[in-house]
């Protein structure tokens, strides 16, 4: 009986609530995978610019798997996490080299594809090919959570498992796409982690944590996540034309972006150190000193501190010399792949 109340209830909400966005137009699995991808991590209003440019870049799969990677991580600058496009660009040539450009159309086949999780693979199967198979994200553990009162502890690795078997409990076998689509919308709009709108809920009636007042007790995480700092000294090699970047090619935050050379430290230098740590003939002073850069990843804070210097032409060849890297016009850098971190620095400071 509870169960038909929630779908019915939720999906009637859907219909009258439910925003406009491209991705629920269609049941072209390229796309809706595409969508995924982009907004993991990412809100729908910062996302919606990213796959409109996706899809006009790359309006299909195959033109997606023979783009560059360089391509791909032009338009995808600024969107952070970098590993998504990386898998993205991975598994458009799998699926184009050994399923001849036809996406899988189950969630167990999707599974055994790079970079697509339960729930991706969830989304694509109930939206692009109607699987009764339920998508757990966020929303749906804070909407099931609150409506049933559970206390699982959404940290612990059983907890997916646990919310899938609730949410398949509810999903309608013939309307699949529309209850996961309808689920996380009202996660995203109305039972949201704070200043939750229970007026507007259309499951408020029936909810387990709305009518005892415990609604931001859940969902339950007791795990904190532990944050590492990590501290970069970037030396900024420039002339009147020209200024010097490296590829980071280790598997490591930032992998195959475009970045000023670097050297970690374990906590944040001061302008002497900086140099001392450098030891190089040509940086025996700065132009300029510019700390206070910082960006938050998923499990770290990442400092920048960046020491300026302009060198003549003739200098050129010892920087190529000493660190591993490339000159690049001025003002031919903006569409190298880069950091958050490199582009606010890029931006804020004149050379």
């Amino acid at each position: 009986m509870k169960s038909r109340f929630f779908a019915k209830n939720l999906m009637a909400w859907y219909q009258k609530n439910k925003r406009g966005l491209p991705w629920r137009d269609t049941r072209n699995p390229y796309f809706i995978w595409l969508s995924e991808i982009i907004l993991q991590q990412t809100r729908v209003q910062q996302g919606l610019p990213y796959y409109l440019k996706f899809t006009q870049a790359f309006p299909n799969i195959q033109a997606l798997a023979q783009a560059s990677e360089h391509e791909i991580f032009s338009l995808w600058q600024g969107l952070g996490y970098y590993s998504r496009a990386r898998n993205l660009h991975h598994t458009a040539k799998i699926i184009v080299q050994d399923h001849h450009s036809v996406f899988p159309s189950t969630y167990a086949e999707l599974l055994q594809l790079k970079g697509i999780g339960p729930y991706t693979a969830a989304a694509i199967a109930s939206f692009a090919f109607k699987e009764a198979v339920p998508v757990v994200d966020g929303n749906v553990y804070r909407v099931l959570s609150r409506f049933y009162g559970d206390e699982t502890d959404i940290s612990r690795p059983a907890a997916r498992a646990h919310f899938m078997r609730l949410a398949q409990d509810l999903i309608p076998s013939d309307q699949p796409d529309e209850f996961n689509q309808a689920i996380m919308e009202l996660g995203a709009l109305v039972c949201t982690p704070k200043q939750a709108q229970c007026s507007e809920c259309p499951l408020s009636i029936a909810c387990f944590a709305f009518k005892r007042d415990t609604v931001y007790f859940y969902p339950i995480k007791l795990k904190k996540t532990i944050k590492q700092d990590r501290f970069f000294n970037y030396i900024v090699f420039h002339t009147s034309k020209h200024i010097y970047l490296t590829e980071r090619k280790e598997k490591d935050i930032w992998q195959n972006l475009w970045v000023f050379p670097a050297i970690e430290s374990d906590k944040l230098l001061n302008e002497t150190s900086f140099l001392n740590k450098w030891k190089h003939p040509l940086l025996t002073k700065l132009d300029t000193f510019s700390t206070g850069w910082k960006q938050t990843l998923s499990h770290r804070q990442v400092y920048g501190q960046f020491g300026l210097l302009k060198i003549s032409e003739k200098d050129k060849i010892n920087i190529e010399n000493a660190f591993p890297g490339k000159w690049f016009p001025k003002m031919g850098i903006s569409s190298l792949p880069k950091p958050v971190l490199m582009n606010r620095f890029l931006k804020a400071v004149k050379f």
